[in-house]
Parts: structure tokens; sequence; C-alpha cells
């Protein structure tokens, strides 16, 4: 099992497991890079065990950690988890913290127990334990994710130890209007207007700051194709790389027109340096790329993007487009932006994010509508759709923008301001000024530099990320807000995946570094804890490795947990058995448990008849209750066990390994 949720105080997290590090704690004074094959020592002592990483070889982390515990100088070996939400290394330590509901008798809760093989280390009061696991248990971390799922636990926690001190945090710039920009960090509150927005409604790029340690890095350059970039001003003209001109084809780029300032609000969004002396963009260490010039022609499709992949891009961010049906794209401009996101920055794609347009359509800009771009729309400071933000299929992710409080942006030193407006009220909101070379900006122009920020950040994180893996990232780490009917099956046309979130999104460009390929639903390997068996549960209740689920369905499923129906009804017809005593030996299938003999005769007459195999029942006594457990098929190898696990999960019906000779 790879990725697993359990609960850690008042929370539930998600950890995963390394794939690169493991725990080693070895005999006397013999130290763990005595081992012909360990690399390199990362931590001397977490948990009393050495954390190391192991030379590369053909053999996977699991296969090299069981050849180790073998060695005579180890006395136990583990495997290292990560928890959502931080890039420190945590190694179970063996030992689990287990809270029963106050009504659980000892008798019931030694029942618990004995089902997992957990040995009681310590009594802290009626309803509290420590449990360390056994040679026969789960690892510790499954045990208590199996463990919380049961209704008389209230809590199960392993011990994960770790190093104390986190990554320091960032210092952060003192640009003074970084405590105006909410959509970094929402505070709840605009200070000096004294209006109320909604605390954490934001796209935690503060965060994520501080996860990476720091603003990101120098190395990622994020082109930015508008037009009307005022070169001069104090927050674009830093770290400007290989500017170009669509229009003259050159490297000088036009400034100066009033009828284009567009480009430097949004280029200063994501790249704003943190200079001291005004904003601060979502990627402040980044490289910018000016490509100034809009153009719908193919030729000029073709040529910008082609800059892009030539002067080595990693990220292109496109506040611009159209709705109108005839501007379509072509072929031709499909395939330079297919181009572009499949053979940039070294054949792993440029990241390509585009506005998805602020007509408050059911469709996006049809540029944003590409199936190889990062369509965006908009969110408000209070987490909800933004009115103007178009709808639609192929919305990627929302994030911050203006709908309810506009966000802060660089103003090109020649923009003129909203029509048939005097004074600050031409730049501002509220018309309360807070910087002359600024304004209030928003719609999905603010939002898709936003996200092309948080690219950036991404990719400072793990820079040999594709552009698809970088889209996924922003899919799976993105926070659902709105209501809950706007989302089916966990998608919305009106968020999307959902609010962007930078800090989860840097989390996972860090796990995916140390190896980890998410798939969700489909956690399929896991070597048990050091000193338990290979999972095959030839003594006690282990999930077999070809049944762990991250969702928990593979659990025992022991009365109380979430495996146990509701109890069977009148009218179910007769049934006619035999009954014969079962010798206790072999491997079979545990796919229920019920309180009620209802329901095991019909579900041993549904699945005996669909699967030709014979339907064993267990008889426990539990809490004062009868328990029925139903097992399927008795054989006697553990690989015909296999394949009929294999065959009942393919129908639906989720089971585990069951050891017979355990079972009296």
């Amino acid at each position: 099992m790879d990725h697993l949720t359990i609960k850690k105080g008042n929370n539930k997290i998600n950890i995963k497991k390394s794939k690169k590090f493991v725990g080693i704690r070895t005999k006397g004074a013999k130290s763990a890079m005595d081992i012909p094959v360990v690399e390199k020592q990362l931590l001397p002592n977490v948990g009393g065990f050495e954390l190391i990483k192991f030379q590369d070889t053909d053999k996977s982390v699991d296969t090299l950690l069981d050849e180790v515990r073998d060695e005579r100088d180890v006395d136990l070996g583990t495997h290292v988890y990560y928890v959502e939400g931080s890039n420190r290394p945590m190694i179970p330590t063996g030992e689990i913290f287990l809270i029963f509901q106050d009504k659980a008798s000892e008798e019931e809760q030694k029942v618990i127990l004995d089902e997992y093989n957990l040995i009681l280390v310590e009594r802290r009061s009626a309803s509290t334990i420590i449990v360390k696991v056994s040679k026969n248990s789960p690892n510790p971390v499954k045990a208590a994710h199996f463990l919380n799922k049961i209704g008389m636990v209230k809590s199960a926690q392993p011990d994960l130890d770790t190093y104390v001190d986190e990554y320091p945090a960032v210092a952060l710039p003192v640009d003074p209007l970084l405590p105006h920009e909410w959509h970094l960090k929402n505070p709840g509150k605009i200070y000096d207007a004294n209006y109320n927005i909604k605390r954490g409604a934001d796209a935690k790029v503060i965060d994520a700051w501080n996860r990476l340690g720091n603003m990101g890095s120098p190395n990622i350059t994020i082109a930015v194709i508008d037009n009307g970039f005022d070169l001069s001003h104090p927050d674009l003209n830093n770290n400007i790389v290989n500017p170009y001109d669509l229009w003259n084809d050159s490297s000088h780029i036009t400034q100066g027109d009033p009828r284009f300032d567009h480009g430097t609000p949004c280029a200063s969004v994501a790249i704003a340096p943190a200079t001291g002396t005004g904003m601060v963009g979502v990627a402040p260490n980044s490289k910018f790329m000016p490509v100034n010039g809009t153009s719908y022609g193919w030729r000029a499709t073709e040529k910008m993007f082609d800059y892009c992949i030539e002067k080595n891009a990693d990220i292109i961010s496109c506040s611009w487009g159209s709705v109108d049906p005839a501007f379509d794209l072509d072929d031709i401009k499909k395939a330079a932006i297919h181009k572009a996101a499949t053979q940039g920055r070294n054949g792993k794609g440029c990241i390509i994010v585009y506005a998805g347009g602020n007509e408050g359509e059911n469709y996006l800009n049809f540029y944003a509508q590409h199936p190889n771009v990062i369509a965006v729309a908009a969110s408000t400071s209070k987490d909800e759709h933004a009115t103007y933000s178009n709808k639609g299929r192929q919305i990627t992710v929302c994030a911050p923008s203006n709908g309810d409080w506009p966000i802060i942006a660089a103003r090109a030193s020649w923009d003129e301001g909203t029509p048939f407006q005097v004074g600050p009220r031409r730049y501002w909101f509220d018309g309360v000024s807070r910087g002359d070379r600024y304004k209030h900006f928003g719609g999905t122009s603010s939002a898709a530099p936003l996200v092309a920020g948080v690219c950036a950040l991404i990719l400072s994180a793990n820079s040999d990320l594709t552009s698809a893996e970088v889209k996924q990232i922003l899919i799976r780490t993105a926070d659902k807000i709105g209501n809950p009917s706007d989302y089916m099956n966990g998608y919305s046309t009106k968020f999307g995946y959902g609010r962007i979130n930078a800090d989860k999104a840097v989390a996972e460009a860090f796990r995916m570094k140390d190896g980890f390929t998410p798939n969700p639903g489909n956690d399929s390997t896991d070597t048990p804890f050091p000193g338990s068996d290979d999972g095959d549960d030839t003594g006690g209740s282990t999930t077999s490795p070809d049944t762990d689920s991250g969702s928990g369905t593979g659990i025992p499923p022991i009365l109380g947990g979430g495996s146990t129906s509701t109890p069977s009804k009148s009218g179910e017809g007769l049934f006619r058995f035999s009954v014969q005593r079962q010798p206790s030996q072999g491997f079979g299938v545990q796919v229920f448990a019920f309180a009620d003999y209802g329901n095991v005769l019909i579900k041993a007459e549904s699945i005996e008849k669909q699967f030709d195999q014979p339907v064993i029942i267990n008889i426990n006594k539990f809490g004062g209750r009868t328990v029925f457990k139903v097992i399927v098929g008795a054989f006697g190898g553990i690989d015909d066990a296999r394949s009929l696990q294999r065959r009942l999960e393919n129908a639906g019906i989720k089971g585990f390994i069951r050891n017979l000779s355990t079972l009296k």
C-alpha cells in the first residue's frame, strides 16, 4: 500500500511511502553504512533508525529492504513515509496510540487486538492503550489505517518519528504592497478598506514558499505572451531574458501605446521580484521572457510558440483569446500549441496556461479549450465563482481574482485607467491609491498568470516534471470550493477541479521527485513492517498485497467497521444447506462479517452460486454478540486464494487473504 489515510490528532492525513529511502536499525555498534547495498546515510537517528538510501540497482526498494532485513547485523528495517503537506521523512516506530469509544469493554478491545495480532504495551485508561505490532501484524501504518475504520475505535495513531525542525520559513519580502496581496495569503480582511473577505480563500503561495525554503528557482523562465509591457517598471525590469516583439520581429519591445497596457499587470502577477519597493509576484525569482504581440494568424501563432520553444521557456502564460465562433482554432494553430506543450523543455513540454475568458459564457476562450493547455477560471476573495468567468468542460482549475475584491498588479506608465472615472478611481476599485505605478486588476487575465507562477514553484521543487504531469498535479491538489452541488465526480464547470493550492502542489512535486508515481485508487503494493511476514497472512489478518486499497475497503470487516451490513429483511426466501466442519488449514478470502445470520445466508447463497466455491463461516463472540465471518474458498496454497481474491474484486467484492489455521 503506497499511500494511506490515517488519523493524527483531530485531523486525517494522507501519507505516502518513499520510493528511495528506508530506515535501518542495526545491532551493537554497527552502522547501516557497513551494509554493501547502502549508498548514503541521510539522517543518523530517526525513531532509533538510520535514514538511508540504497545504491541504484535493478532491484526495487521493497526487495532490497527484505534482503537487508536478513543481514546478521540488522535488527529492523522499515519503510519511510511522507505526510501530505510536508516533505519531512516519517519513520514508524512500531507502536500505535489507540483510543476506543467509552463503552468498549476490555473484552471487546481484546477481540480487536487479537484480530490484528497487536500486543498490549501499556494501558493509560479504560479506553486508551498503547499497542505494538507483532510478527503477524500488518505494519503499524496500515494497522492504524484499518483500525480507524472500526466503529468502536475513536482514534488509532501510529507513532511516526522524524527530526524536529521544519524547513525554515522564508523571510517574507518587505515590499509594502505584500499585505494587500490577499490572493497569496488571505487574512480575511482588507484592512485599509475595513472590508471582510474570506480567510483562506487564496492560492496558498506563501505556504508554498515556506515549503520550498525560497520563493522559487532562478532557473525557471516564464514567458508571458501579451501586449503592452512597461519594461521600465520596477516590478518588471529585473531578470528579463530573450525579449521578443512579434510585431517588429526584434528584441525591441514596443512601449508607450495607450491602446496596449495589458501585459504589464499580467506579467507582474506571475514574476514581480521581491525588491522591497512594490508588490511581489507568485514566483519572484523566476526569469521573465516578454513576448509582445498577439495575433490570430496561424503564421504568427507558430512564430510565438516556436520562439518560446527555441529560447527555452519553461512556462507560457496567455491571458487573451476569443469566444467568437468565427475565431475557433484551425489545425495549424492547434498543432503549434501541441508542439510547444510536448516538444518544449527538451521534450518535457512547455507548461501552457490560458485564461478561460471573461464573457460570462458557458464555453471557454477557444485557445483555452486546447487539450494540452491549463485552462484557468476565476474565483473570488470569498471562494465563490466570479460571475464574469466563462464556464465549460475544459476548465482545469480556478484561481483567485476579482469579482468581490480585486487584486493588486503593476500598471504601465501610459495606462490611462478606467474611462469616465477621475483621480484614483481610474485605477483603484475603492478610490484609495496604494501607489502610482500599481492598480486594482482582475479577470481570468490575472488568474492565468497566477497559475503560471504556481507552475514555476512546482518546477522549482521538481524540474523533471513533464507539462502533462504539472497539469495533473494542479488537478490532484486543487481545493474544492463553492457549493458541493457544483461538482459531479469531482469536477465543476465553474471551478474545474477546484481552486489552485500552491502548497499542496509543491508538496506533490517533491513526492514525485522522491520516486512516487501517483495512481489514485490503486494502492496495490506494500511490504509489511519489519519482522512481519511477507503479506500473505500466514498468521493473523495481514491484508494481502494484492488487495490493499488506499480507500480502506480492504480492511478486515470486523463488526462495527465499514463492511458490516444492515439486518436482513423478511421475505428473502428459503435456503437449504448442509453443515460440515472445516479443517483449520489452508487459505481463503474473507469478504464479510455480520451480526445478523440472515445476511450470512443471503450473501453465502449469492457468492457460492456466482463463484462455485465453498463458503465457510467462522463464529465468534464479540462484545456479547455473535459475529459471523464469511470466508470464500479453502485452498491448500495461497496462490489459489489470491486468484479467487482477484475474481472477487473484479466482481466488486473486496476481501483479504485469511489463513484458516488462525480461525478456531
